[in-house]
């Protein structure tokens, strides 16, 4: 079971207590770039992103936040470093939230100003710790980006918050280590109340790092730790928003578009499942009723599976049955069982 978190609303998304987990991206253009940014944030919200977060590395980047502010759909966050001035035109600006690393924004007196400036806008902030970019001094101290390391910058982070009573708050302590942040996420659900932004940093390629990601986000929530995640991919973004809700999906928590359901086929296979299982996966992404389709190869796994679907085929030699709701509805040859399929998917969603 979800360990209820304090409640932090990002614009028109609020995470934390009961709310469902939301799912987040990163724009990867410049921010500066107003139309090839917002161009992105458009195919990030027809993906199902809930939340965007642009970089904001110059003046330039802070300048362009409020024409984004104004088109986005979806809430956008900024993500400060270094600079204090960044995270006050950014608030200004009219973003939903602010990620900072406190450990490169320097002296205190400086993340004093930007939540004095956040708590007059109501502007959540994100302490976004990673294990690639921590305090000088704490890693003097610890030698290595160790677990401890990382929950202590929390603290030491946290505590000019506390000093300044601001507790619109979000925490996330990233490692590229599945273990190590699988073990840094558990210490910080016990010790704090804030709600949790989850991922494995810097993942890798779509292959590798969705299974990472998978491994290290899947085993938090399972726990019932996070509140919010994002997949961090090295790949277009919106491949990281489909990573998220297959993550989610698989362990029950979201339900966001279809699920395909494939064999893995074998010699007992005897029509070309793998082209029929890519083509269908392709022209299921056109909707976005939540909906299993099962596509199998043989008479072992395949009517049971068929079955159990929402839609789904079932093969035999160079044939397919089709079914729809627990029930066989027709049987076709190889060649027609993918518009057959679909027809009947329309059909019963039209219906509906």
């Amino acid at each position: 079971m979800r360990r209820k978190k304090r409640v932090v609303r990002i614009g028109s998304v609020s995470i934390g207590g009961h709310h469902a987990i939301a799912v987040q991206s990163m724009t990867k253009t410049k921010t500066s770039d107003v139309k090839s940014t917002l161009a992105q944030i458009r195919r990030l919200e027809r993906a199902g992103c809930e939340l965007v977060r642009c970089a904001v590395a110059n003046k330039d980047d802070a300048a362009a936040l409020s024409q984004l502010c104004r088109f986005a759909k979806i809430p956008v966050i900024a993500d400060i470093h270094f600079d204090y001035r960044l995270a006050l035109a950014a608030i200004d600006a009219g973003v939903a939230k602010i990620r900072i690393n406190p450990g490169n924004i320097g002296d205190e007196w400086k993340v004093e100003r930007l939540i004095e400036r956040a708590r007059d806008k109501n502007v959540p902030v994100r302490i976004g710790i990673n294990s690639g970019s921590l305090p000088k001094a704490i890693i003097e101290k610890h030698g290595h980006p160790t677990v401890p390391a990382i929950v202590e910058t929390i603290e030491r982070a946290l505590s000019i918050f506390k000093k300044n009573s601001f507790t619109n708050i979000v925490l996330s302590a990233k490692c590229v280590d599945v273990q190590d942040t699988i073990e840094t996420y558990e210490l910080l659900d016990k010790r704090f109340e804030y709600p949790l932004h989850v991922g494995i940093t810097e993942a890798g390629l779509p292959f590798q790092g969705s299974i990472k990601s998978a491994v290290g986000i899947g085993v938090l929530l399972h726990q019932g730790i996070g509140d919010t995640i994002r997949v961090s991919l090295t790949a277009d973004p919106v491949q990281e928003v489909a990573a998220a809700y297959n993550i989610l999906s698989a362990l029950g928590l979201r339900k966001h578009g279809p699920v395909l359901i494939s064999c893995p086929t074998c010699g007992r296979c005897e029509v070309n499942i793998v082209r029929i299982a890519r083509a269908v996966d392709k022209r299921l992404r056109k909707y976005k009723t939540f909906m299993k389709v099962a596509v199998m190869g043989c008479v072992v796994n395949g009517p049971g599976e068929a079955r159990e679907a929402d839609f789904g085929i079932a093969c035999g030699k160079d044939t397919g049955a089709i079914f729809a709701k627990g029930k066989e509805i027709k049987r076709v040859r190889e060649k027609k069982i993918i518009d057959t399929l679909f027809e009947v998917i329309d059909e019963n969603i039209n219906n509906r």
